[in-house]
């Protein structure tokens, strides 16, 4: 439902070696809400996603799914939360289409077939489909990363500076996608370098600066 808390991180702090990055942050993601984290390289927005997708524990704090701890081994945790976190890890003897067709049928996704054709039209992947992941640009692996979470369902779509190597129409197509979803219901967190990405999305646009999240100017 609109508006139910999903994600939740509360006084969440975390450093490496001496360098403290995140210095009590808490926000809460409710169902339907999209909230798009900026801020210059290095302010620790990648720590932040790492964290709240549990593949890192924070020194201090809480980070809670649906109230329960966040752990991306935690079989409820990975059916529900799709993440885009960097660059893809593809099977490299699967071409694009085998590729996006397991991760649909790993969700156990009843009209797999279907859904990864409508992603590859999507995400300009439809000339490409059967090409290996390796032989792809920049620009198309990231849209190879992106339809891998768009074939599968999630409540939760974590995503790290999706807009990177996408050219302005994929960057303005993504943004009504994300819109869309948490039109929806789903709930997205993203932490981008591009403003117009958040306002297409129709984010909540917060700055990481000196470990803290801040409404964004």
């Amino acid at each position: 439902m609109r508006g139910m808390d999903l994600l939740r991180l509360a006084e969440v702090r975390h450093g490496y070696g001496r360098r403290p990055v995140l210095d009590g942050v808490s926000l809460a993601l409710g169902a339907g809400q999209v909230v798009a984290v900026l801020g210059p390289n290095g302010a620790g927005k990648s720590t932040l996603l790492r964290i709240a997708a549990g593949r890192e524990r924070p020194d201090a704090g809480t980070v809670t799914f649906r109230d329960a701890p966040a752990d991306e081994d935690g079989a409820a945790f990975r059916a529900d939360v799709a993440c885009a976190l960097g660059p893809g890890a593809h099977y490299p003897d699967l071409t694009v289409r085998e590729h996006l067709l397991l991760v649909a049928l790993a969700h156990g996704v009843p009209d797999a077939e279907e859904r990864v054709d409508a992603a590859l039209g999507e995400h300009r992947l439809a000339d490409h489909a059967e090409q290996f992941p390796d032989a792809l640009s920049a620009g198309l692996g990231q849209l190879l990363s992106l339809a891998a979470t768009r074939v599968r369902p999630a409540e939760l779509l974590i995503l790290d500076e999706p807009e990177a190597h996408l050219d302005a129409e994929a960057r303005a197509a993504l943004g009504a996608r994300l819109r869309a979803l948490a039109a929806g219901g789903a709930a997205v967190l993203l932490a981008t370098h591009d403003p117009a990405l958040a306002e297409r999305a129709g984010a909540r646009r917060l700055s990481l600066a000196d470990g803290r999240l801040r409404p964004a100017a």
